[in-house]
């Protein structure tokens, strides 16, 4: 476990509540923003320190050791910033996919392209088969982006216990939303009612293959980062890249859906050319937006290459 002082784990939870933000909404990843943040492979080591070996440690040396082992001070900033961040600015950004989705969606257009930049650079050496790899990345997000979400639900134990375990997967890879992942497969609305009415049946499923997920998913891909580090960050940009398509700001819906509020939202979009958009483009505010998203992400790594 690193030695920190309390302003580097204050900073971890600010990390944590840019990372809550963005899983917040259906088409960004917090795996994106945990890797322009410098903190992505050691939340993946963190993550899969947990297994059986954990347990026997602390039957043999108590706590202490355990919580050095999974770097428990590092995660509970870091979960404690998502917490923070889902209850306090789920509403805010709510309203605005709501009210303004241009212009949060352009924000985000700007901070994702800057962060396939920021993966590419960690990438030393670019192969053909690196180049591959990422255009297949690439065609493959963009291809999910692309998919027709579910409209049937299904509640069955086998099947919420999956979604659980690939929303989390989808969530902690850079450029897939796990939030996107579960309207595609159809359990976005019963998890938000399960929640909603203390369904704890359900969520109690959910929760188990999430755990499931994150714990098995976190091994694959630390061993891809510790033997080929390279191929799995072109991959990585690859899936960032192919995103693009899901937060492109101006949509046309095709099909709509119900929410839990009755409220009707959009269930099917693709995306459009600002001058065919159906209403006020707002280009000028989206432009400089995106290019502030782009801003931010520049200015992190100068901080980051600095420190």
């Amino acid at each position: 476990m690193k030695q920190r002082t309390f302003l580097d784990y204050f900073i971890i939870t600010l990390k944590g509540i840019a990372m809550g933000a963005a899983d917040v909404v259906p088409g960004v990843s917090g795996g994106t923003i945990a890797f322009i943040s410098g903190i992505y492979e050691e939340l993946l080591e963190s993550i899969a320190s947990v297994n059986f070996n954990t347990i026997k440690l602390l039957k043999t040396e108590g706590i202490k050791s355990v919580w050095k082992q999974i770097n428990g001070n590092f995660l509970i900033a870091l979960m404690s910033g998502i917490a923070i961040s889902i209850v306090s600015l789920a509403k805010l950004i709510s309203w605005l996919l709501e009210n303004e989705p241009i212009l949060l969606w352009s924000f985000f257009f700007g901070l994702v392209l800057a962060s396939i930049l920021f993966i590419g650079k960690q990438i030393t050496k670019w192969k053909a088969l690196t180049v591959i790899i990422f255009l297949g990345g690439a065609v493959l997000a963009y291809y999910i982006t692309t998919l027709t979400p579910l409209i049937s639900e299904n509640t069955s134990p086998l099947y919420l216990f999956i979604a659980g375990s690939l929303a989390i997967c989808a969530m902690i890879l850079p450029g897939i939303s796990g939030a996107f992942i579960l309207v595609l497969l159809g359990a976005y609305k019963p998890v938000l009612d399960a929640i909603h009415n203390k369904d704890f049946k359900i969520i109690v499923l959910f929760a188990a293959g999430a755990i499931v997920g994150l714990l098995s998913f976190s091994r694959v891909l630390k061993w891809l980062f510790h033997h080929y580090k390279n191929l799995t960050l072109a991959l990585l940009a690859g899936f960032v890249l192919g995103s693009l398509n899901k937060i492109w700001p101006w949509k046309e819906t095709l099909t709509w859906r119900e929410n839990s509020h009755g409220i009707k939202v959009p269930l099917n979009e693709q995306s459009i050319s600002p001058f065919s958009f159906d209403g006020e483009p707002q280009l000028l505010f989206a432009i400089a937006l995106a290019i502030v998203g782009f801003l931010v992400i520049i200015v992190l790594e100068k901080i980051a290459v600095k420190k």
